[in-house]
């Protein structure tokens, strides 16, 4: 690998910035003494920084030389409401919060590359260090465009970075088009007419109506879709009744979609609606449907990812430098796409052995209660940015 020195030696500094904020972490829009940390160290190095886009959001400001040109590098920083199992000396302070998608470790690799731009600037244009709140359900990145983040900061693409668990340390994945999914979630209540279990024919009875429901939405996926094209429709909950004699009044469904194009989520949304009102109908149940859309898909420009790749090949050597392997799972830095070209890559967490005594019993995976960022990263994660940075201001404008 070709590390920075600079990075490598000051490395040990930023981890324990970065176990300081895991020790303290804080939900969507509440990163109130993340930022202030994340400030102070940018101001610390010199680095002019704007503060408030999307409430906590933080942006540090790199210029050198007299370009205009400029390229944004982004890190969200938020915490996800659960507990944590680790008990090493970094483990959360704070009751049913914790970092367990690595997002402490996602602002620590971007500060180090701070660091050494505040002495290093081997550029000409500007570097936006983009600092982002409220990624974990709450739609940071879309606040940050809301509030002016490229009207104030205009840049010409725009990159993102995630740590990626059971991977290889020192190895990247990369890939043009959909990287993650959109994610939208669905409420439908099906309203009938309550009665004693022992005597069905008095009443309209909305579980089996629910139970069809189901099975036809999975339909959607198998018949109505292309078979080339990736979707999930998943019904995650199904609350009804209250006593074992008693028909219910109202059945409730809920769950998620994933689709990797907008096109196939308007489709699934048609039909969901579709099929739900008709089969209501067909057993004289009032349907109540509700479709709420959280994330677009997460989709790579295929010019930016082949840029993106070629600077981890440059450090890391081609053979570390992997297909990106779409996941279901979904990313607000997918908003940031919309409106700039730009690539997501992911960089490998290994398999989990970096962990210090004192970790929890279960995989070292992202949402998971014992899941730790590997320190080790910090170093490569750095390089990648500033090398990605260089070479974007360097090459020829498109």
């Amino acid at each position: 690998m070709q590390l920075l020195d600079s990075i490598v030696t000051q490395a040990a500094s930023i981890a324990a910035v970065r176990r300081d904020i895991h020790a303290h972490p804080e939900l969507c829009f509440e990163e109130v003494r993340t930022a202030d940390v994340i400030a102070a160290k940018l101001a610390e190095w010199g680095i002019p920084v704007h503060r408030g886009l999307g409430k906590t959001g933080v942006v540090g400001i790199l210029k050198n030389g007299t370009s205009t040109r400029a390229v944004g590098l982004r890190a969200d920083m938020d915490a996800l409401p659960m507990q944590e199992f680790n008990t090493f000396a970094h483990a959360s302070q704070h009751t049913g919060k914790m970092h367990a998608c690595g997002h402490d470790g996602h602002v620590a690799m971007l500060l180090a590359a701070a660091q050494h731009f505040a002495k290093n600037r081997n550029f000409d244009g500007t570097v936006y260090l983009i600092f982002q709140p409220a990624e974990e359900g709450g739609g940071g990145a879309r606040e940050m465009i809301r509030d002016g983040l490229f009207e104030q900061f205009p840049m010409e693409a725009v990159f993102g970075m995630h740590n990626w668990p059971g991977g290889q340390v020192g190895q990247f994945a990369v890939s043009p088009g959909p990287v993650m999914a959109s994610t939208a979630e669905f409420k439908i209540v099906i309203r009938g007419k309550g009665g004693h279990g022992a005597m069905p024919h008095l009443g309209v009875d909305p579980v089996p109506v629910a139970c069809q429901m189901v099975q036809a939405f999975q339909t959607i996926v198998s018949r109505n879709t292309k078979p080339i094209e990736a979707a999930v429709i998943s019904v995650t909950m199904i609350h009804a009744g209250e006593a074992t004699n008693v028909i219910p009044d109202s059945c409730e469904l809920q769950g998620t979609v994933r689709t990797f194009s907008v096109a196939v989520q308007d489709l699934i949304e048609k039909r969901m609606q579709q099929i739900a009102e008709h089969v209501g109908a067909a057993h004289d149940c009032k349907v109540e449907f509700a479709f709420h859309r959280n994330y677009p898909p997460t989709i790579n420009s295929k010019a930016k990812a082949e840029f993106a790749r070629q600077v981890m090949e440059s450090v890391v050597g081609p053979q570390n430098v992997l297909d990106q392997e779409p996941t279901m799972g979904a990313e607000d830095f997918a908003f940031m796409l919309q409106a700039k070209p730009g690539a997501y890559c992911f960089i490998s967490n290994g398999d989990g052995r970096h962990r210090e005594m004192g970790h929890g019993a279960g995989p070292c995976m992202l949402h998971n209660p014992s899941y730790d960022f590997n320190d080790d990263l910090i170093p490569l994660g750095a390089t990648y940015w500033v090398r990605l940075a260089e070479a974007w201001l360097a090459k020829e404008k498109a």
